[in-house]
């Protein structure tokens, strides 16, 4: 499996994930993106045993775009901290069906069903639920279709998904929350486009930066992704 590698060094290795891959072995036993950057760093680096490979943030499946993992435990934990403390900033890009406001700071309490593995706006008084926020800026709309980018302050579970499916604005592609609109077999819209933070060792500010494939939707803002 072809990826690509948008920086490396001894502590941390951030790749543009491919579409359709799950990040970590799942019930389907398919092929999973922490298993092949271990293989390839042991091949690569010719190292003996077992490589680690921390996984410090996750992307559903479906989903493809700039990836963090760190290759020491340490940079894992330090990487960890500063999620938990809001110092990484995470970019999506996304195509909605529908055209939202100009700007929006979006928030809900979302509950998720882990049997059904679908994520649901619940009542503020759910205990169960989390707190969700977001910020979005609309880029561009054309033929019933947006172009949003989106700085992500919170990572629930499915959150931009659900999160603009239910102000009435399904992600192109997305079949478990806009199945209504969306046809089967199209390819969900949503990428990660940069991740930036403090680098857990070196104490510099570091970034990434992923862009989409050229593919139909993304390809009516060719413009907008260069």
């Amino acid at each position: 499996m072809k990826f690509r590698i948008l920086y490396e060094d001894n502590h941390l290795l951030m790749v543009e994930k491919p579409v359709n891959v799950p990040v970590q072995l799942d019930e389907s036993n398919d092929r999973d993106l922490l298993t092949i950057l271990k293989e390839d760093i042991k091949i690569r680096y010719q190292k003996p045993g077992n490589v680690y490979l921390g996984l410090v943030h996750r992307l559903d499946r479906p989903v493809g775009g700039a990836m963090i993992f760190a290759k020491t435990s340490k940079a894992a934990s330090r990487l960890s901290d500063t999620i938990r403390k809001n110092e990484l900033t995470k970019t999506y890009l996304a195509v909605v069906r529908g055209v939202p406001k100009p700007t929006d700071h979006l928030v809900d309490f979302l509950y998720k069903d882990r049997q059904k593995n679908i994520v649901s706006v619940s009542s503020k008084k759910n205990k169960q639920a989390k707190k969700a926020m977001l910020d979005y800026q609309l880029l561009a709309s054309d033929n019933g279709l947006s172009l949003v980018k989106i700085n992500l302050l919170t990572g629930r579970s499915h959150q931009i998904r659900v999160q603009f499916a239910s102000r009435g604005f399904p992600l192109y592609g997305d079949q478990k929350y806009g199945s209504k609109v969306n046809k089967p077999g199209q390819q969900i819209a949503l990428w990660s486009h940069e991740v930036s933070f403090i680098h857990p060792v070196r104490k510099e500010e570091t970034k990434v930066v992923s862009y989409p494939p050229t593919e139909y939707p993304w390809t009516n803002w060719e413009q907008f992704l260069e």
